[in-house]
């Protein structure tokens, strides 16, 4: 195995981009306030401080009796009376010595009670006296107090990103709405004369050279799967003009303009000179494969980001550096150390007999024997090995693989959340 240390001269390493990026980015300004039930994927804005405990008593976790330790060691299996009945959301009296309590999942420890035996090893006598098959230890089937949430503890912080465990959480503590971060809104176009929206020319029609659209299509779901606003500003022409004045439009009402082709340096390509026409542009040559041309800058005081035109390249390259840019702007707290999810060291059941001089991220896949494969065609147009692929191999540049050899694998569904 031989491992180049880095991409060749001229060429950004990906980490340094994303160090890059991430500095010119700050979260957006303002707090707005939803439902707890319509906080889905948004972020905090404001740590979530709780008012209460959780438990806000000692309770049980299960169906049975609240006894006291002592009382049972001292009966030695002998029946015990029932003093009381504490179903869940009651409270009983306390615990009369020498007696046990029937008591229900949920329901609050009556004082003096130190455990609880669960109604499968109680046996209940005809005049309603039980006994128990096992000797219980303190503490036993018991929540306790502020266990799960203390009062006053921060139970999420600002910046989290909501899912249904943090909702659930949320609620757990009393609160029915969430002050978030508002949406990032982003403007989207693709640019190309050669590009055709399905359903508007039927694939026996299509001029040659002539390609439908995809890249809209994954872009805007991946866009929306992070909580933007989209607005689909659809397909604008080659001509300088048309450009500047798609962007001009674009910088007004949004936070971000998201481009795919263009931005490389042909007579064709208007991207780069009708952005600097209205603001600045830097452009990157990342060494990453796929994905290697890059554009960032400002049109106004909208951000803007131009991706290869290549399907498979603009897929990684949004999954690798528009993801933690777009989380930044909603106020996650990501750097270029973890915008990337941790990777996971699986055998590859493949050869790779050349690395490339850039770092790669093949698509590949888990099998059935706990190895990885990858898709045959790792070609930047191959679209279906993005659907074939449940994951990415990162691949160092140069780096030979060989079959048995331990490669990094990052799931895809860490990306895609």
């Amino acid at each position: 195995m031989s491992v180049t240390p880095s991409p060749r001269p001229g060429l950004r390493p990906l980490e340094d981009a994303l160090a890059d990026l991430l500095n010119d980015t700050a979260a957006l300004a303002g707090v707005q306030k939803v439902p707890t039930f319509e906080a889905d994927g948004r972020v905090l804005a404001q740590d979530l401080v709780s008012a209460l405990d959780v438990p806000g008593h000692d309770n049980t976790s299960m169906d049975g009796y609240a006894v006291r330790v002592a009382d049972l060691a001292q009966a030695a299996g002998a029946p015990l009376v029932v003093s009381q009945r504490i179903p869940a959301g009651h409270f009983g009296g306390p615990l009369l010595p020498g007696t046990v309590a029937r008591i229900f999942t949920g329901a609050p420890v009556p004082a003096g009670a130190d455990a609880v035996v669960m109604q499968e090893e109680a046996q209940v006598q005809e005049d309603g006296r039980v006994s128990f098959s096992s000797q219980p230890v303190v503490g036993q089937w018991i929540r306790r107090q502020g266990e799960d949430v203390q009062k006053g503890g921060t139970v999420l912080p600002a910046g989290t990103r909501l899912g249904p465990a943090e909702l659930g959480l949320a609620a757990s503590i009393g609160f029915a709405e969430l002050a978030v971060a508002p949406r990032v809104r982003v403007a989207l176009f693709s640019t190309g004369d050669e590009l055709v929206m399905p359903g508007t020319v039927a694939p026996a029609d299509m001029k040659p050279g002539a390609i439908y659209n995809s890249n809209r299509f994954f872009l805007r779901a991946l866009l929306l799967r992070l909580g933007c606003e989209v607005s689909d500003l659809g397909i604008v022409p080659d001509q300088r003009e048309a450009t500047v004045t798609a962007l001009r439009e674009a910088a007004r009402h949004h936070d971000l303009i998201l481009t795919s082709g263009g931005v490389s340096v042909g007579e064709e390509d208007h991207i780069k000179p009708a952005v600097q026409a209205l603001g600045h542009l830097d452009l990157w040559q990342i060494g990453m494969k796929p994905g290697k041309p890059f554009a960032h800058g400002r049109v106004g005081v909208a951000h803007f980001i131009g991706l290869p035109g290549n399907p498979v390249s603009s897929f990684v390259t949004f999954l690798l550096l528009v993801r933690p840019f777009l989380l930044r702007l909603q106020g996650v707290k990501v750097d270029a150390t973890s915008a990337l999810p941790a990777a996971v060291m699986l055998p590859a059941h493949f050869d790779l007999p050349k690395g490339d001089k850039r770092r790669e991220f093949l698509r590949a896949r888990r099998n059935a024997l706990g190895g990885v494969d990858v898709f045959p065609n790792q070609s930047s147009g191959v679209l279906t090995s993005a659907v074939w692929a449940d994951g990415l191999i990162d691949n160092p540049p140069g780096n030979a693989i060989a079959r048995g050899d331990l490669v990094r694998f990052i799931p895809l569904t860490d990306l895609l959340a």
